[in-house]
């Protein structure tokens, strides 16, 4: 094998996963390879059919890594993902199989293939004093105020994007510097100190992107998919969860999308009727994100998702990565 690792990002719903198990079966000859999950919603147990994660039958055609690994409970930071991805990768390769990184959650293949930044850690009194303004005044005010402050960031974030218009605030506050400041490729000795990243060369590791043509393709996608968790009982799936009565909404597990809106509906903030609708509307949201922190990555090889013939590309790219 020439290269250590590929990478296969998207944003959600574009075909990632049954893109990943083709690929991973057209190794099989030369000596297989197995799938690290790059999707900070898959981690958590018991958060399966919001998080549309693989089937059981699918788990079993190719072995997964980081899939199931924390409790909702628990939170999973990017630091922790890159340490454990690059033991994972680490281990494949030792066993002659090459490591498919597969998923969504940019800031997780930025962790591990440019390293991490010296951005402060939570502080959870600031992040909770920014909350008690935020439920006076609305995130869109808050969204407006990082406007002032960091412009840049404010342009990809959306006026009802809580959790990261917080977390911009917060290292504002700590820092006295916007987090657009910090979203800057380190050089290879102060990536090195967080993540062994020469050790792979991740920096060189090729990506294949899917990105469809046409938005309607993936909107279409999205609903269908979200109608099809609600039908196999996502929403019986979320009353588990808070039937535990030691998770909240605020935690980072349930912010993920459907699961934030869902906890609404059950709580009688936001209308049963209109679950549907905001759930689809957040995952929207979600893919535009990605797109966008893709198209930052020039290095990535983009691949038409909405393309019948998709897939002989895809195999085309991988034989070509391993000459």
């Amino acid at each position: 094998m020439t290269v250590r690792a590929l990478a296969i990002a998207g944003p959600t719903a574009s075909g990632k996963t049954g893109l990943a198990l083709a690929i991973a079966d057209h190794l099989q000859s030369r000596g297989g390879a197995e799938i690290i999950s790059v999707d900070s919603a898959l981690v958590y147990k018991g958060m399966d059919i919001g998080t549309a994660k693989p089937t059981r039958e699918e788990l079993q055609m190719v072995p997964h890594h980081l899939i199931n690994i924390r409790d909702p409970l628990t939170a999973y930071s990017a630091a922790e993902f890159a340490r454990d991805a690059l033991a994972c990768v680490n281990d494949i390769s030792s066993r002659g199989k090459l490591p498919l990184l597969v998923g969504g959650t940019m800031l997780y293949f930025k962790a591990l293939l440019d390293g991490l930044n010296d951005m402060p850690a939570a502080d959870p009194d600031i992040r909770a004093r920014i909350q008690t303004e935020a439920e006076a005044v609305g995130w869109p005010a808050m969204h407006a105020q990082l406007q002032t402050i960091d412009p840049v960031t404010a342009a990809r974030l959306a006026p009802a994007d809580s959790q990261r218009i917080s977390r911009a605030l917060e290292i504002f506050k700590l820092s006295g510097k916007p987090l657009s400041s910090f979203q800057h490729k380190l050089d290879r000795a102060h990536a090195t100190a967080i993540v062994d990243v020469n050790a792979l060369n991740f920096c060189n590791v090729p990506m294949l992107s899917l990105e469809p043509l046409d938005r309607a393709w993936l909107h279409k996608r999205i609903e269908q998919r979200f109608d099809d968790m609600l039908a196999h009982g996502f929403l019986e799936e979320v009353k588990s969860l808070r039937a535990r009565g030691d998770l909240q909404i605020d935690l980072p597990s349930m912010r993920c999308v459907g699961y934030r809106q869902a906890w609404d509906a059950l709580d009688g903030h936001l209308a049963m009727a209109e679950l549907r609708d905001r759930g689809v509307f957040a995952t929207r949201q979600l893919a535009k994100r990605q797109l966008t922190w893709l198209r930052s990555m020039p290095h990535r090889h983009v691949l038409q998702a909405d393309a019948p013939d998709v897939l002989t590309h895809a195999l085309a790219w991988v034989d070509a990565q391993m000459v």
